[in-house]
């Protein structure tokens, strides 16, 4: 309902499209039905087993939250589809570069295919090197993160601490689990069916049992 609200109140008003759905870390659709790969960044991908790949999505989705006007630029410099026919855009939410915010906060890396560079490319590169400095987001959290700008994300698969060095969270006793940030999902851990206790940071213990993905 939110979203269709928000849909109806943009064609009323003549303004652009809104986001309809996050894909992942760097693709959404909009309520034109257009499916938008943010140009000239790259995160994990989900299912892929790479460390922070959900983590990104959810990133994306608190910049870009659905029912949001969104406004797509074009870069001249770039091709405007990729292979899959998505539109190659930077996206706009709330006088923010989306694009450039994900890498800032770390959710995403530089990824200048083929080596083509458009129009924010230095300042992508220079918010990748503070963001990787400081150890934000997926630099902090992912031991095999690749620093790459001619490549794909390469991240590794998900951090896992030993005890020996501190920093396992006592909410999950019996196995090594890292305190948030970031955010885990089941899928980010090598675990199953372990024991919980509150607060359960990470929100493993969906039903409440005592036992975090089952």
């Amino acid at each position: 309902m939110r979203l269709l609200l928000a849909t109806l109140v943009a064609a009323l008003a003549g303004g652009g499209p809104t986001v309809a759905r996050i894909v992942d870390g760097d693709t959404l659709t909009t309520s034109r039905g257009d499916r938008v790969r943010l140009v000239q960044i790259d995160t994990p991908e989900i299912g892929s087993g790479e460390c922070y790949s959900r983590a990104a999505a959810r990133e994306l989705a608190r910049l870009a939250p659905v029912g949001s006007p969104a406004r797509l630029e074009t870069d001249p410099a770039l091709d405007p589809l990729d292979r899959y026919g998505r539109l190659l855009r930077y996206v706009w939410v709330g006088g923010r570069n989306v694009n450039l915010e994900l890498v800032r906060r770390g959710a995403a890396t530089v990824w200048f295919y083929d080596g083509d560079r458009g129009r924010y490319a230095n300042a992508l590169l220079a918010a990748a090197r503070k963001a990787r400095s400081a150890r934000r987001g997926l630099w902090g959290a992912c031991p095999g993160a690749v620093w790459n700008p001619y490549g794909a994300a390469t991240t590794g698969g998900p951090r896992v601490h030993s005890a020996a060095a501190g920093a396992c969270d006592p909410a999950y006793p019996g196995v090594c689990i890292p305190p948030p940030p970031p955010d885990l999902d089941c899928a980010d851990v090598p675990y199953r069916d372990f024991r919980v206790l509150a607060p359960d940071p990470h929100r493993f213990d969906g039903d409440g049992d005592g036992r975090g993905c089952e």
